[in-house]
């Protein structure tokens, strides 16, 4: 399996013969976030076979950008599916609760509980979920965008094996987090609780708020040293994917 940090919350997934692609960002700016470097590069997400929408906040359901990609199946909470068809053009793909939704021949996809209620967009659905994508080679488990919960501990239950890869939230796009996000504190207590073999750390350094003063980028970076210093303390068995952003990792 190969796994590419495309920035923010967009990672791509290369396993059992599929491409996944989560909560694509794929242009240069979303709306009035500014990204630090270029676009990503297309050959890393073209041809995607699913794309996973954890929930429609702009910083992850950009509109552009999933129209750039809407002729992909989406698998996103029930809640969104008549937002993103009709804003989108998307087809999403059923997602029952508790089932497993087919991709390609050998990958399927189920979503699972977000906490990540506290800012609901007036004209938007504020359905969340965390995805996990179940392949022969790892299971992975994309938290989206969420709080500590008590259930979290029942992941590898609901993978019905062990979480190969957790793809883990640990800043924002500005130097305070609202509530409904974890930090690196709370991304390591949540590999503490899940135990998964390998994770990866996203959803930080890529955007700031246009306008913002970017004298000093110490709040975009910050993160990546905490979760890095916290997590070999606390959970020296989980191996690091300290990846850079457009960078890859094979497992």
């Amino acid at each position: 399996m190969r796994v590419t940090w495309l920035g923010h919350a967009t990672v791509a997934l290369d396993l059992g013969g599929a491409r996944v692609l989560t909560d694509p960002l794929l242009r240069r700016h979303a709306g009035p976030l500014r990204r630090v470097g270029p676009a990503p590069d297309p050959d890393a997400w073209a041809g995607a076979d699913a794309v996973l929408v954890s929930h429609l906040h702009a910083d992850h359901a950009s509109v552009a950008s999933l129209r750039m990609v809407a002729d992909v199946p989406m698998v996103s909470g029930p809640a969104n599916e008549r937002w993103l068809a009709s804003r989108v053009g998307a087809r999403v793909s059923e997602a029952a609760d508790g089932a497993w939704v087919p991709v390609g021949r050998e990958v399927e996809v189920r979503l699972v509980r977000a906490d990540h209620h506290a800012r609901p967009m007036p004209h938007r659905p504020n359905d969340a979920h965390g995805h996990l994508v179940r392949g022969p080679e790892a299971t992975v488990w994309f938290a989206g965008d969420t709080s500590l919960y008590d259930d979290m501990a029942g992941l590898p239950a609901l993978a019905e094996g062990r979480v190969d890869l957790a793809l883990l939230p640990i800043g924002g796009w500005g130097p305070r987090l609202s509530p409904g996000h974890m930090g690196p504190a709370e991304a390591v207590e949540a590999c503490r609780r899940v135990r998964p073999r390998a994770v990866m750390p996203i959803h930080f350094g890529t955007f700031h708020a246009q306008g913002m003063q970017l004298a000093s980028l110490d709040w975009m970076t910050r993160p990546a040293r905490q979760f890095r210093k916290q997590l070999a303390a606390a959970c020296p068995d989980v191996r690091l994917l300290d990846v850079g952003l457009g960078g890859s990792a094979d497992l």
